[in-house]
């Protein structure tokens, strides 16, 4: 059996120039992953910040070992959200992870990856994809084990790869209307950026005062951050190949060290759990959706077959 891949998602968030660099420049130099996802996925608003940084930074990776996969964006709704994928599908030899609909037409019969962000819930939807190009499929994080399974079977079958996000927040919804911005009394088209204040996503609470969901620009993500460090080997079991990190503030060069460790079965879960606390990744965390239960939970591994 390969040796399962460890990747890093894209940043979600409204990071600045510098901070985005830095955090590539260092993935590529110090974690151990070996596929890095770049591009928008949220908001083409945010792209000409850090477009003129993307060949430097793609080099930079390339030549630190790891794969670079292009994302596009998770929904698109106007002339500029279209160029920002059409920019991205037009790149030369590139590898292409769709999030939306709209680039599947662009990527008939290419090879290309499915992102987290489509409905991928089934053997059919996954065999449709394949039949257009699709070679390797990240799933929606809200898929209990039982689906996992099926799906790694199907993909297996058809010869494609499949990778599961096992860290950090996850997406749960997307609007039309950004949210970031109305909190702050501003319009989507008169933002100011404002969503640049929260490098994890703007915390949202209870009218009783309990953090709830966070958000980030047009996406609603979870307040806690997903851990499937024990469900890891689970994983492995039925065939997921790749396992992702999605990027937050705290430190990933230690976090994605820390994974890959488990993965290759030098830490235990525990072990890993403990690490996290101490890397002041925050707490509590969660993984609900893969035993069937309410997603912000933390269950017990074995829970995963009720």
């Amino acid at each position: 059996m390969a040796k399962p891949q460890l990747t890093m998602g894209p940043v979600l968030f409204h990071w600045s120039a510098e901070q985005k660099r830095d955090f590539w420049f260092r993935v590529a130099d110090e974690a151990p992953v070996d596929v890095a996802y770049l591009g928008e996925v949220i908001c083409s608003k945010r792209t000409p910040f850090f477009d003129s940084h993307l060949p430097e930074v793609a080099e930079r990776l390339i030549a630190g070992g790891k794969k670079v996969v292009w994302v596009t964006m998770a929904e698109v709704l106007s002339k500029l959200d279209r160029n920002t994928v059409s920019g991205m599908i037009v790149l030369e030899g590139a590898e292409i992870e769709a999030n939306d609909s709209s680039a599947l037409s662009r990527l008939s019969g290419r090879p290309h990856r499915i992102g987290q962000y489509f409905n991928v819930y089934n053997e059919l939807a996954m065999e449709h994809l394949a039949r257009n190009g699709a070679c390797h499929f990240t799933l929606p994080v809200e898929l209990p084990a039982g689906s996992f399974s099926t799906l790694a079977a199907t993909a297996h079958k058809l010869g494609a790869g499949m990778e599961v996000q096992i860290f950090g927040r996850v997406g749960l919804a997307l609007s039309a209307r950004c949210y970031h911005a109305r909190a702050h009394g501003r319009t989507k088209d008169n933002c100011l950026f404002v969503c640049e204040n929260d490098p994890d996503g703007m915390d949202l609470k209870t009218h009783s005062g309990a953090p709830f969901l966070s958000i980030n620009g047009i996406q609603t993500l979870s307040h806690r951050f997903l851990n499937l460090s024990r469900e890891v080997g689970e994983l492995k079991e039925i065939g997921v190949t790749a396992f992702r990190l999605s990027p937050h503030s705290c430190d990933m060069i230690a976090v994605s060290r820390l994974y890959r460790e488990l993965l290759d079965e030098r830490v235990t879960a525990d072990e890993t759990d403990n690490r996290l606390v101490e890397l002041g990744v925050r707490q509590p965390m969660m993984n609900g959706f893969f035993h069937a239960k309410p997603g912000f939970e933390r269950v017990a591994a074995h829970a995963s077959g009720e």
